[in-house]
This record gives structure tokens, C-alpha cells and sequence, in this order.
């Protein structure tokens, strides 16, 4: 096979990470794209709404690009489109539930008129330049997930996104085992992998184990049940709504993306629940407390969702009762874990009773854990293996399961964001880096913070702030007044009276023994001093004007 027949594998997102998944293809120029999605913050990230992956790859080579598949509807996966298609106009796949939240997204963001999409079914197949794609579903815990066969004349690539094999999904609608295998009888050049459970044993359990664990709750809530789970968790609506409808509820839907990605849902038949089930949540609020149950976003606690405002007594619209039970139905997002802890604590605090997995099996994951993983490849036999989606520590577990099968160790590679990796004749790889960094979104400004503002909060964050304002004669150079010092986030009252007198000597002696040409004399001696005496180091700054 001539070097002509090289398929390029360009991570974006997504590998070494959880979160804003997106890998590129690219094959003599052409350029198909799989997923765009976005990842939350850390702890450590103030001021951040959210992260979407560096494309400015696909920027340099936007005419290029041929199309955009989705895989499904949640929002590792489509959160990032509005930020692709305004810049770069391109033909949009999607099964039918997956357009329609895409569409219910970028409606509320005034973004639908420059998305162009093409509707494609699993067991359908679709020809995009070089690229053979064919659909095929998989069982995640959102309905119309599709994963996807890749030809081109560099061979076959199966790319699996997240998945798992339920046997009993609540859509009734498993894993195309069948596509699968014809896929191995072809032979299967490179697979890559959902990494996601790669470190945990056994089989995922199925969702439908979900359903007696919240028939159990239903039946012991006495006030009213607040489910929180992501807004685009559709099945997790159904079990809700199935559960409530058991126990004599009406159901409530809060948070404008709920309310959206059900009406969608429900419009689309892929949720089943009768109209009279439903009613507005300004009606729930007035029924009596054991005759609702109300669906919100904020499983993973953060503060400007529904359940951390309700845990802070922040919520506008309807606030904690006791006898409440409150419902999170995710697994913690990792790094997630504190956020999630402190927002529980504060929930019973205000009196509600709290049903967590650790508690209930009130949520299982839509990934694969290792047995299904080990099933995957040996239904497919992959001559190559790249396992994705997941920290590095995932990728290498899977890594590990893959060569454990008897996948070559010189076939199987582990990369992450930003390594190139080539497919040509029967080797797999690696080719150049490219930017794979994260891109920060903070209200209207995209990629304007960087890692050094970042930095830069964290220390505000742990050491706080000192304003140094000074005035001196032009001519002389001498102090016109006492050096002015003001503080946020460092010290006491208290100790700031002990501290800013001596600060103040410190920088009239600097003023005084230098023509102060520079501020950043003053700068670091009164680091030098703040940390003798506090071990701290606050951020310093020094405002000079001269009279």
C-alpha cells in the first residue's frame, strides 16, 4: 500500500480526559469530523462556564472538512457544535433524536439558521468523499446512539464512541451484535474504543435494574421527589416518569434544557408519556407535596444548576420542603466528587433526604465495563487497537484488556490529545503533535483565558490580593504621600493593622534608596517581607503616578 493510502487519526478531544470528545479523519486532504462536545470545569477553574476542544487544525483547513458526525445527544459529545459551524460551514449528521436536541440547543442560543443537517438512520450508510461511513447502533444511555465503520482505501476503522452492551435497555434496542461480527469477517484494520469503565471489572449493569430502585423510592417519599440527571439522559425521563405515574404523581419538568430535550423527546416518540402525566411546574408547586414529582437538572452540583441553587436557598421558583427527597441520578463526573459531596451535605442540612448511587442503584453508566470491552474486541478482532475516551489511565487499562486478547503490543497505541496518529498498510503510526490544548468558554469570550490566567485566579484564590498606590514628585522623586495599601483575601483585619504600617516602611525605603525606575523593586520586596512574616504570597501590585 502506497503512502497515499494514509489515514490520518487527529484527536481533538477527549483522550487522556473525560469530556469534549472529538477526533478527526483525514484521507488525501479530505477531512470527515466525529463528535464536538464539552467538558465541565475543575475545581480550580474559576470563572469558567465551560471547555471545548482546541480546533484550530481544522480552522487551517476548513474547506476541507466534508462533514460533522454525532454519535448521540449528550453533551461530551454535541455541546461544541454551535462553536464549529460558525466557523466553519459544514454538513451535519445526526439521527434523528440526536438533530433534534442539537437543534433544541442551538435554537435557545439563536444558532439554528447556520446549521445544515442530514438525517441518517442506523443500518444506513453514507458516502462523504473517500470515506464509507456506516452506521450502526449502540445501547448507551441515551436512545439512536450510533457507532461507526469507517472505510477507506487505508482499510476499515470502527469507531465505537460510548457504549455498552445492555441486553434489557429501556428502549428495548440493543447493541447491533450482528453488525459487528459481519464487520471482523471483513476485517477490522483499527478499532478504537470507549475507555470510559476500563478500570472497572465485571459487566455494566443493565438500566433496567434502575427501575425497582426508584419504584422503592417513590414508594417511600412522603413530600415530593426531585429527580436531578442530565437533560439530555432520556431514558432516566422514561424510569421517572413510569415510576410516578405508579405511584399516583404528575410529573414536572424544571430548567429550560429539560423541559426542551423532553418536549423533543416526546414529539419524536422516542419517550412515551401521556400527556395529562405532565403539567407545568408552577401547577406542581400548588398540588399537594406526596402527588409530584419534579425533574431538574444539577446531579453533579454546580452552583447554578437547579439542585445547587436548592441547596444554597438560592432557587427562585420553588425552594427545599422538609420531607423532600432529592434524587441524584449520575455518577459523579470525575474531579467532580467534592462538588457533589458539599452540595449533598448542604441538601441535608436544609432537610431533605438524599438518594445518591452510593445509596441506590438510582443510576447505572451507559459505558462498557471491561468484560464488555473484552467482548467487543473478540467479536471485531482488530488488527490494530486505540483505545479513547478516557484519562490516560483508562486508555492504558484498556490498552492492557486489548494486548491481554492478543492484540500485538506494536498494534496497540495509546495517545492522547493532539498526537497524530497514521494508519498505512498494515502498521499503525504515530505521526506529528498538534495543539490539543483546552479552549476556555467564560460567557461571550471563547479561548480569550489561558492557562496563565488561570494560574493567575488560583493564586488570588489561595493568597488573595495587595494594591500598592503610590504618588512622587517628577522632579525630585520623593514620596508626595504615605504609600496607600489595600488588601482582599490575605489577612484579618487584625493582623492587616501589624502589617500594612510596616508594609508602607518597606516601600518608602525602596522609594527613597532608588530612582524607582521600575515597580518591581517594590513588588518584590514586599513579597520578600509578606512572606517572612505570613508565608503566604499574595499577588502584588503597584500603581505609580507621578506630579
Amino acid at each position: 500500500m502506497s503512502k497515499k493510502n494514509k489515514l490520518r487519526i487527529i484527536p481533538l478531544g477527549g483522550l487522556g480526559e473525560v469530556g469534549k470528545n472529538m477526533m478527526a479523519y483525514e484521507f488525501g486532504g479530505d477531512i470527515i469530523v466525529v463528535d464536538a462536545g464539552i467538558m465541565f470545569p475543575h475545581n480550580d477553574m474559576l470563572g469558567v462556564d465551560y471547555i471545548i476542544p482546541d480546533f484550530e487544525y481544522l480552522l487551517k483547513r476548513a474547506n476541507r472538512v466534508l462533514g460533522l458526525i454525532i454519535t448521540h445527544g449528550h453533551e461530551d459529545h454535541i455541546g461544541a457544535i454551535q462553536h464549529v459551524i460558525d466557523q466553519i460551514n459544514v454538513p451535519i449528521y445526526a439521527t434523528p433524536l440526536t438533530r433534534g436536541l442539537i437543534e433544541g440547543k442551538l435554537s435557545r442560543n439563536n444558532a439554528q439558521h447556520k446549521a445544515q443537517f442530514k438525517t441518517i438512520q442506523a443500518g444506513e450508510s453514507s458516502k462523504i468523499g473517500p470515506f464509507q461511513i456506516e452506521y450502526f447502533h449502540v445501547s448507551h444511555s441515551i436512545p439512536d446512539a450510533v457507532g461507526l465503520g469507517i472505510t477507506t482505501p487505508a482499510g476499515l476503522v470502527i469507531h465505537m464512541s460510548d457504549f455498552k452492551f445492555d441486553h434489557t435497555p429501556v428502549d428495548g434496542w440493543p447493541t447491533d451484535f450482528a453488525k459487528l461480527s459481519e464487520f471482523s469477517t471483513r476485517g477490522v484494520d483499527l478499532l478504537l474504543s470507549d475507555s470510559t469503565n476500563a478500570e472497572r471489572p465485571g459487566w455494566t449493569p443493565s438500566e433496567s435494574v434502575i427501575g425497582p430502585a426508584f419504584d422503592k423510592v417513590f414508594a417511600e417519599a412522603k413530600g415530593r421527589v426531585i429527580v436531578a440527571t442530565f437533560a439530555s439522559l432520556i431514558s432516566r425521563v422514561q424510569q421517572v416518569a413510569d415510576a410516578a405515574a405508579k405511584h399516583g404523581r404528575k410529573m414536572a419538568l424544571a430548567g429550560p434544557s429539560m423541559v426542551d430535550n423532553v418536549k423533543i423527546a416526546r414529539k419524536m416518540k422516542y419517550l412515551n408519556i401521556p400527556d395529562e402525566m405532565i403539567v407545568p411546574i408552577d401547577q406542581a408547586l400548588q398540588m399537594q407535596d406526596h402527588k409530584v414529582a419534579i425533574m431538574c437538572t444539577g446531579s453533579q452540583g454546580e452552583p447554578s444548576s437547579i439542585v445547587g441553587r436548592l441547596s444554597a436557598g438560592t432557587n427562585r421558583q420553588f425552594d427545599l420542603k422538609p420531607g423532600d427527597t432529592i434524587v441524584l441520578s449520575s455518577h459523579p463526573i470525575p474531579g467532580n466528587e467534592e462538588t457533589i459531596s458539599k452540595t449533598i451535605n448542604r441538601l441535608l442540612r436544609r432537610g431533605a433526604k438524599v438518594i445518591h448511587d452510593g445509596i441506590a442503584p438510582i443510576h447505572v453508566s451507559g459505558h462498557a465495563a471491561q468484560e464488555e470491552q473484552k467482548l467487543l474486541i473478540n467479536l471485531v478482532k482488530p488488527k490494530h487497537f486505540m483505545p479513547i475516551h478516557g484519562e490516560l489511565r483508562q486508555l492504558m487499562r484498556h490498552a492492557e484488556l486489548a494486548m491481554q486478547l492478543g492484540v500485538e503490543p506494536e498494534n496497540t497505541i495509546v495517545v492522547e490529545n493532539g498526537q497524530v496518529v497514521e494508519l498505512i498498510g498494515n502498521k499503525i503510526l504515530l505521526g506529528e503533535r498538534i495543539p490539543g490544548d483546552y479552549v476556555f468558554v467564560t460567557g461571550e469570550s471563547i479561548g480569550d483565558i489561558d492557562h496563565d490566567v488561570m494560574r493567575e485566579r488560583s493564586q488570588l484564590a489561595r493568597n488573595g490580593i495587595l494594591l500598592i498606590d503610590i504618588s512622587v514628585d517628577k522632579f525630585t522623586g520623593r514620596l508626595l504621600h504615605d504609600p496607600e495599601i489595600i488588601t482582599r483575601g490575605f489577612v484579618s483585619p487584625e493582623e492587616a493593622e501589624t502589617l500594612i504600617p510596616e508594609v508602607q516602611k518597606r516601600v518608602m525605603d525602596v522609594v527613597h534608596d532608588s530612582k524607582l525606575d521600575d515597580e518591581k523593586d517594590i513588588v518584590n520586596a514586599v513579597k520578600s517581607y509578606l512572606h517572612q512574616e505570613t508565608k503566604r504570597r499574595p499577588m502584588v501590585f503597584v500603581t505609580l503616578s507621578k506630579a
